[in-house]
């Protein structure tokens, strides 16, 4: 905790990595919160304030039972020994029969009715995989993901994601540590493959969340980048952060090996609308079909009836999701990539030349006899572990278990009302930070509202015109406000153009902060506003009289 200087925090903005810049704000805005003695409010992190409980409670009561099982044929106090699969479906009906007191039990006993009536599990084979698998006594096996586990995160993506398996084919899911580990992952096998090479031309659709941004840079990779920008505005020349035409014709060009997407964008948090996904389509089916398209959509489920590209494109694109955002489970790392079996990745190895298949065979030579037959997709498992450590792939057992709950959780959820309580606190909390801003909030069916985008220059030039945009860019810079919030109101926030956003847009989570919270920050970005506003009106009154003397 230190005060920087203005000076000090112009020099490293743009510079560093906003995420990065956003500590040195921290540092400033806790150091004049402590003098002032209020509350420093960090809104600029997207870790939601809420956890689901439920499933929750239904882990850790399961976890007993499972505790309980491995002392049934071996227990020497501090050692146990293993569950066994012979009964153990009839032995937890009883545990809950006999427990129906315990935390999240109700919800246990509808997640193993589920399985059995609806997905037509065998009791004893679902029952021990999961209770296996949350004493985590066993590698994951298989290690891509356990096979009762995957087809319930299966039903879950279908859901939600809205993944179409009559016109994709079979769905393979891979269980990772979040969609930061699936992005290594998926940026390291390209690489591996040969599907992508040093020097190639990708593209990002931007705004996106900056590490997308960042990762194309580094020294292995040193890809030539186009930006799809989100270029349309509304009427009233407010960002709508959709594609036109025009940007996304610029995937026209074949020499685009891949397509980076965060859907819904962040840091605007609005999903790719129907017409634009319809126009994107049309683009990569007619021009562009061996597009690798590698989708992100960790805040799809923010979005009633939300639809992944992954849907649109099955055959181009790999699905990356998060739990971590929906059901505050940023510490579990929870995450999957999906990829069907019909997909572009595989078409593009098996065309790569007899030289490229003869050096990727002997990278996966101690795998299987036909090195050449492994799929793309267990190729990244693989490459996980650098290939030799395959054996030992694949997420933690109890993770996969945690993320089973909470998917079977939703799918169990008929009326969603799990989703309406999660999209209700995010859209209440915009409201409130609009209404302090004094500006109306446009209803948009594809709005997250998980986190909101605030751009000064738009909201300049459509109240006052471009006399005051002039005015702030001669005697501001985008900095100037992210400090005078952490220094004058020990606010953090972050910049918009750090996630490839306007130059002088603002980005404030509304996921991470009571709903009061967002009060004080509108008022806080109001003040440095007028600040703003008062000092143009007074130069123009000190112009009209220096004009009147002369």
């Amino acid at each position: 905790m230190r005060k920087y200087t203005y000076e000090e925090i112009k020099m490293m903005y743009g510079r560093i990595s906003p995420f990065e810049f956003k500590d040195k704000l921290i540092d400033l805005a806790k150091y004049n919160a402590k003098i002032k003695s209020v509350p420093m409010l960090d809104a600029g992190r997207g870790n939601p304030n809420w956890t689901a409980a439920t499933p929750r409670e239904a882990f850790f009561t399961f976890g007993q039972f499972a505790v309980n099982e491995t002392r049934l044929n071996w227990d020497l106090g501090d050692l146990a020994g293993m569950p066994q699969k012979s009964g153990i479906c009839k032995r937890l009906y009883k545990y809950i029969e006999e427990n129906n007191n315990m935390p999240g039990v109700n919800l246990l006993e509808s997640i193993i009715d589920y399985g059995i009536n609806e997905l037509k599990f065998d009791g004893d084979s679902f029952v021990y995989e999961l209770t296996d698998a949350i004493i985590g006594d066993n590698y994951p096996v298989p290690d891509r993901m356990l096979p009762h586990i995957e087809k319930i995160v299966h039903d879950y993506l279908v859901q939600e994601m809205k993944y179409d398996t009559n016109l994709g084919g079979n769905l393979e899911i891979f269980a990772v540590e979040g969609a930061t580990a699936a992005m290594c992952y998926i940026f390291d096998s390209l690489m591996a493959n040969e599907l992508l090479r040093k020097g190639d031309k990708i593209a990002i659709m931007t705004p996106i969340f900056t590490p997308y941004l960042e990762i194309p840079h580094l020294p292995k990779y040193e890809f030539e980048v186009i930006n799809i920008n989100a270029d349309e505005v509304d009427s009233f020349g407010n960002h709508t952060w959709q594609y036109s035409k025009s940007e996304l014709e610029k995937l026209k060009d074949t020499s685009i090996k891949a397509l980076f997407v965060v859907n819904p964008n962040n840091p605007a948090s609005i999903a790719i609308s129907d017409e634009c996904a319809n126009n994107l389509v049309d683009v990569i089916k007619n021009y562009n079909k061996d597009l690798m398209i590698i989708s992100d959509d960790v805040y799809g489920t923010f979005v009633n009836d939300f639809t992944s590209l992954m849907a649109k494109l099955p055959y181009n694109t790999i699905g990356v999701y998060s739990y971590s955002k929906y059901f505050g489970v940023t510490g579990w790392r929870l995450g999957t990539m999906a990829l069907h079996e019909e997909n572009v990745f595989d078409k593009r190895i098996n065309d790569l030349d007899d030289n490229l298949k003869k050096s990727l065979d002997k990278r996966y030579s101690d795998m299987r006899i036909n090195p050449s037959s492994i799929s793309f997709m267990d190729r990244i498992v693989a490459d996980s572990r650098l290939v030799a450590l395959n054996h030992t792939a694949g997420l933690s057992t109890p993770q996969q278990v945690q993320m089973a709950f909470f998917s079977a959780f939703a799918l169990i959820d008929i009326e969603n009302d799990y989703k309406a309580l999660n999209i209700s606190i995010c859209k209440k909390r915009q409201e409130l930070l609009y209404n302090a801003l004094q500006i109306p909030m446009n209803e948009d069916k594809n709005n997250a509202y998980y986190y909101t985008q605030f751009d000064i220059e738009g909201w300049a030039r459509a109240n006052y015109g471009e006399d005051f945009v002039g005015f702030i860019k001669s005697n501001y810079t985008p900095v100037d406000i992210l400090y005078k919030l952490a220094n004058n109101h020990s606010v953090v926030l972050l910049s918009g153009s750090g996630f490839a956003g306007p130059n002088w847009s603002i980005r404030v989570s509304l996921a991470n902060l009571h709903d009061e919270a967002y009060i004080k920050i509108g008022k806080s970005i109001n003040n440095v506003l007028n600040d703003y506003l008062e000092a143009w009106k007074k130069s123009k009154s000190t112009n009209c009289i220096l004009l009147k003397n002369s």
